[in-house]
């Protein structure tokens, strides 16, 4: 008669095992589910960060382009300003903000560089920097409010320009007219306005 009795309690104690066991399982099954669904968004993050910077690389790298074409590009406003330049009367101190001297940043020789001193995410009509397109008359496609959702760049890309010596200038005599190159410095934005890249090139029209 208590032989039944034992079999019952022992099938009674492997039933609640295996149900301790099944828990446990489904315990490390979620854990592994949600780590591996963490794991795929700092994937996704991170590609999207990835794709982000590009855009604002890629942008920063036009502006250095357009700068290359104000600079010796045939028909725009500067071409005669800057295409050969012996004087730097149009450098402003500060930067310029308006005409012909936009974004044209006079050498200082002490206090922060002017690519330092600028800001490059003002983009109002008396900015001293210069956007893609303001003096080349070229388009560039950019949100037309920067809180608008895509992934086209919150604003268009603004550099400056700024003489100095040239260092391979052969002509050393009192007589020959100084000889500069420029140094550009751009600045290109992402999808946001904070997602900032920023390309600098020495230029020898």
């Amino acid at each position: 008669m208590h032989r039944p009795q034992f079999k019952a309690s022992v099938a009674s104690r492997q039933r609640g095992i295996s149900l301790i066991v099944v828990m446990l399982l489904l315990i490390i099954a979620s854990i592994l589910g949600a780590g591996a669904a963490q794991i795929a968004s700092m994937g996704e993050r991170s590609a999207r960060n990835e794709r982000d910077m590009q855009l604002a690389w890629q942008s920063a790298e036009a502006a250095l382009m357009d700068a290359e074409y104000d600079i010796h590009g045939p028909g725009t406003s500067r071409n005669a300003l800057l295409g050969d330049v012996q004087s730097t009367n149009a450098f402003v101190v500060g930067c310029g903000s308006s005409g012909t001297s936009k974004g044209l940043c006079a050498l200082t020789e002490t206090g922060k560089p002017a690519w330092l001193a600028v800001t490059f995410d003002d983009n109002s009509s008396s900015a001293k920097t210069t956007a893609f397109g303001d003096i080349t008359g070229r388009p560039f496609a950019a949100k037309a409010d920067p809180d608008d959702a895509g992934i086209l760049p919150a604003l268009k890309p603004r550099y400056i320009i700024e003489p100095l010596s040239d260092p391979l200038n052969r002509d050393k005599s009192v007589s020959a007219p100084p000889a500069y190159i420029f140094r550009v410095t751009a600045m290109g934005f992402g999808p946001r306005k904070d997602i900032q890249a920023v390309s600098q090139i020495l230029y020898r029209n």
